[in-house]
């Protein structure tokens, strides 16, 4: 019953898919139909439950209703609701925090200065504090039951505050604090509860999580292990290991960005890694004339991308500041268009060596206002290396061995025939005219 309900009510796509930045159209009718609603996912389509209570997000907290399954009480999840809107305002006197490039949110409860009950009595944080319990679970069976919290904000569409939310991510609640705020009509302290929340990863699924999981944990004949199935890997992770295993499955965008070592070489035995291991070897010794195949190389894959390219220089051996070749890229035309300074680094090495963080760096360092960067390896980038270029935004391209022999082969197929060598050889024709010791800016001036 629970997959053909996924398949007829299905949100983003078939299988009620919450996508990770995907804004959703909540509207006051709660209609599961249509699908899409002034174009925009129908939030209530995408999480409709055939036969079962809507999901809501009236409040900021809204915990759905406890199901009694074989292990015990189990609540499906909490959908937690932040209004950016309302913030600093006597509703709202607390300002929620939501970093979702380093995975955390800091959440604030829903005690006010006029609310009459006790801070942790309140609906919304007597939830979290029960649900935190359950994520501070010091045995994987605990956690197997523990509630996941499904978290979105509002978003403005068309000159609107209200009707529109963003899913913000899965989350584990990491720290719940009390405090003392300031704020209501009188201007009066009162107390309330803050959490700390860790986004964890979901690039496994394609930052996706899927009702069905949701659906199965509402079901009071599934066990907790047959609900664990259909989390996503880094719940089961976290399940598995615990809150020592946050750090390495909180989200973070840079990670979604970077590429596995083994995935920037090719396989072993390819004609790929028979033709990169020629490549070094023809190089080796001679590492300079690299260089201008590194600079072939980077025109072609800057080139790609639509843009204008213009190859300059290689620079001589000695006194060339970091820099192995000059390039300038052009974009758009006229008082419409900007030309800027491409640096390009080659290095030829064996093909398990890694290129450092502190080696692109140096790149980085010799770039100025205008300037972009471009290396060019036989190697790979280890991951350290490129989370900071990512995180720290460096301006550069990173061509690795496989990227580097697949446009040689692209290379010679066009235009020699598929003979590697001679591409080569073409390349270097040439290159000592190519040679010169001019400053970089003085590309702008071609």
């Amino acid at each position: 019953m629970i997959v053909s309900a996924v398949l007829v009510w299905g949100g983003v796509g078939v299988g009620g898919q919450l996508r990770v930045g995907q804004v959703f159209r909540y509207a006051t009718g709660k209609d599961p139909v249509p699908a899409m609603l002034e174009g925009h996912p129908n939030f209530h389509h995408a999480t409709h439950s055939p036969g079962l209570a809507r999901a809501l997000l009236e409040a900021g907290i809204n915990g759905m209703a406890k199901v009694r399954a074989p292990e015990g009480l189990r609540r499906p999840v909490i959908l937690i609701r932040s209004s950016p809107w309302k913030a600093g305002t006597e509703q709202t006197p607390w300002h929620d925090v939501f970093d979702m490039d380093n995975g955390h949110v800091r959440y604030f409860g829903d005690h006010k200065a006029t609310t009459v009950v006790e801070p942790g009595k309140t609906n919304g944080n007597a939830a979290l504090l029960d649900a935190f319990t359950g994520h501070q679970g010091h045995t994987p069976e605990e956690r197997a039951e523990a509630t996941p919290l499904l978290l979105f904000r509002a978003v403005s569409r068309n000159g609107k505050v209200k009707g529109h939310v963003e899913f913000c991510g899965l989350g584990i609640i990491e720290r719940a604090e009390r405090l003392v705020q300031w704020g209501g009509s009188e201007h009066t302290t009162f107390t309330n509860y803050v959490y700390d929340i860790a986004l964890i990863d979901l690039t496994h699924e394609d930052d996706k999580v899927t009702w069905d999981w949701i659906d199965s944990r509402r079901d009071k004949a599934n066990t907790n292990a047959v609900t664990l199935e259909r989390a996503p890997r880094a719940w089961r992770e976290w399940v598995k290991h615990g809150n020592s295993a946050l750090p390495r499955l909180r989200r973070r965008v840079a990670r979604a960005k970077v590429t596995k070592v083994p995935d920037q070489r090719p396989k072993p035995g390819s004609s790929e890694a028979k033709d990169l291991e020629l490549v070094y070897k023809y190089f080796d010794g001679r590492k300079h004339d690299f260089e201008a195949v590194a600079s072939a190389v980077a025109a072609r894959v800057l080139r790609g991308a639509g843009n204008s390219y213009v190859e300059g220089w290689l620079t001589r051996r000695s006194g060339d500041g970091g820099a192995d070749f000059v390039g300038r890229l052009d974009i758009g035309s006229g008082l419409a268009g900007t030309s800027l300074v491409v640096l390009g680094q080659a290095k030829c090495v064996k093909l398990d060596n890694l290129v450092t963080a502190e080696q692109i760096a140096r790149v980085v360092a010799r770039l100025r206002r205008g300037w972009i960067g471009v290396y060019v390896t036989t190697g790979a980038y280890s991951v350290p290396a490129q989370t900071e270029m990512v995180e720290d935004q460096y301006p550069i391209v990173l061509i690795n061995g496989l990227d580097l022999v697949k446009e040689l082969r692209r290379m010679a197929r066009d235009d020699h025939g598929g003979d590697l060598e001679a591409c080569v050889d073409h390349i270097l024709t040439g290159r000592e005219t190519a040679v010169t010791n001019r400053r970089p800016e003085e590309i702008l001036l071609e």
